[in-house]
């Protein structure tokens, strides 16, 4: 079986409970199962990495440095990642990096001199998967009670834990 070259997870509501423009890094607060999820990629040698949407920065409530100490908290908690490629504009900026468009995914895999076709992307929105789409990446969904139902009824696959993606992502899968 082939591996991934890169897994690239979301951050909030994917490997840490979402509270909207956190800019505490005590709030901070993983669900149950990252860790051992990332760990196991670690373990299998394959990189992991962070992207993630971050308006609140553009919106003015979060600091830059606010993010840094929230993403440093993360990593205190769940390992080192590998790559972050955070997007800080709002939704009004039309950037190439807002998910669901493909820039945060094309960032973190040149970074890690890897082919986005080679990632996958593990998400909890449909922006995610979109987003992986867009790259040209494999997108896995694990739903909250947040993801809408189209999103999890049009994501090509879906898992109900971060186990079961990354059970998932060291599979081949169709594209």
């Amino acid at each position: 079986m082939r591996r991934p070259a890169a897994v690239l997870f979301d951050r909030d509501g994917t490997l840490i409970h979402d509270v909207p423009y956190n800019s505490d890094p005590e709030r901070v607060t993983p669900f149950p199962g990252a860790r051992a999820a990332l760990d196991r990629l670690r373990r299998a040698g394959v990189p992991v990495g962070v992207v993630s949407n971050q308006s609140g920065v553009a919106r003015g409530l979060i600091s830059p440095a606010a993010l840094d100490a929230v993403n440093a908290r993360v990593e205190e908690l769940l390992g080192p990642f590998h790559v972050w490629a955070v997007c800080p504009h709002d939704e009004t900026d039309r950037c190439a990096c807002r998910k669901p468009a493909p820039g945060l995914v094309l960032r973190a895999a040149e970074l890690l001199g890897v082919s986005p076709r080679d990632c996958v992307v593990v998400g909890d929105i449909g922006r995610d998967v979109e987003a992986a789409r867009a790259a040209g990446a494999r997108g896995i969904l694990v739903p909250t009670p947040r993801t809408l139902p189209g999103e999890v009824a049009a994501a090509p696959e879906v898992v109900s834990d971060l186990a079961e993606a990354v059970d998932l992502a060291l599979l081949p899968g169709d594209r």
